[in-house]
């Protein structure tokens, strides 16, 4: 049975977002609703920006029609629904950032306190497990925040925030099916509506793009990944923590947008700005300064996401906690090493003129 709803709600999904695009480009041409190309952009071409309509219709459509709705997921949906005209208005007319943070709040707190899921057994991370229930409710929001907004922040390359939910889903599916057993069957199909539009969309996203999934895309698959995220780290164990950990799988996937969020935040910081203002300091910024094409750019940060997922499965028997610290330590080593040939790179132009 789940695998006949599994394939439901994959392909509702796909083909409904597959054939909503080629008909979104046309009105958004039409009605002048495009991405101009600037200075921070890496398109050349005014390019629609509306690909999170798609996103959103056929995930909604899929999960109504064929999903398992519990009370969870109910209040998923309806969360979703808010994001999706928040970031629709910010890609139409141009919406404050206090505005969209304010919707992003109401919806997260939507599904932690309606959907009652939070966060409140750190599972012996730095020796933690239990923590107070404000603590766990207030830690649970700006998780879904961080990674809503994470997801927002990285997409700056064609295919390269919607390859990251894409691979996220599949994996989350994963675990969900063979940890979690048959009473997470809701949230695997959440993963597969969602990876299903994503699909569709990245048809038309990968470069050289004819469509972006502008935010309401990027805070709609944000907002479902820091869901399932959630849940994934709310599995009840079935071993205990040192034998299998489960929030080590849940930040595995995602751990690109996450690091890359914290990386620009903390340069802005200490430039003085604001953690929310714009530049070009992303690290697919600096990997394109390296003269690597952007589809070359989404394939690495895809391998280094499978390589981090196959090691968290492979070192399984080590302290939750060393797990998390080695998987930091990769993380920022990646990027030093990335900061020093772009240095590099950029001496050796400045040289050269």
């Amino acid at each position: 049975m789940i695998f006949f709803s599994s394939i439901l709600t994959f392909s509702w999904a796909l083909f409904v977002s597959l054939f909503a695009i080629p008909s979104i480009i046309q009105v958004a041409h039409k009605k002048q609703i495009l991405d101009i190309p600037n200075n921070r952009r890496q398109h050349l071409f005014d390019t629609p920006r509306l690909g999170g309509l798609a996103i959103f219709a056929g995930f909604i459509s899929s999960i109504l029609l064929f999903g398992e709705i519990d009370n969870a997921v109910q209040k998923l949906i309806a969360s979703t629904i808010i994001i999706f005209f928040i970031g629709l208005k910010d890609d139409m007319v141009s919406v404050s950032a206090f505005k969209k943070f304010f919707v992003q709040i109401l919806a997260a707190s939507i599904i932690v306190f309606l959907g009652d899921i939070k966060i409140d057994d750190f599972q012996g991370v730095l020796s933690i497990t239990l923590i107070p229930e404000g603590i766990a409710y207030l830690f649970t929001l700006v998780v879904v925040l961080g990674i809503t907004n994470a997801f927002n922040l990285i997409d700056g390359l064609d295919g390269l925030a919607g390859s990251i939910a894409l691979f996220a889903c599949l994996i989350y599916s994963g675990i969900f099916f063979i940890v979690g057993g048959g009473e997470y069957v809701p949230y695997v199909l959440v993963c597969l509506c969602l990876a299903g539009a994503l699909i569709g969309f990245l048809k038309y996203n990968l470069h050289k793009a004819k469509i972006f999934m502008g935010d309401t895309g990027s805070l709609i698959s944000g907002f479902i990944i820091a869901f399932l995220a959630i849940k994934i780290v709310l599995i009840p164990q079935r071993m205990n923590y040192e034998q299998y950990p489960i929030i080590a799988l849940a930040i595995a996937p995602i751990v690109i947008p996450i690091a890359d969020t914290l990386r620009v935040f903390i340069l802005r910081i200490l430039a003085s700005s604001s953690p929310f203002s714009p530049d070009n300091n992303h690290l697919h910024h600096r990997l394109l300064g390296l003269g690597l094409s952007q589809l070359s750019i989404v394939g690495l940060v895809l391998l280094y996401t499978l390589l981090n997922v196959f090691c968290v499965i492979w070192f399984s028997w080590l302290n939750i906690t060393t797990l998390l610290v080695l998987m930091a330590l990769s993380v920022i080593f990646v990027i030093i090493i990335i900061e020093i040939m772009f240095k590099k790179r950029s001496r050796s132009c400045i040289k050269n003129i």
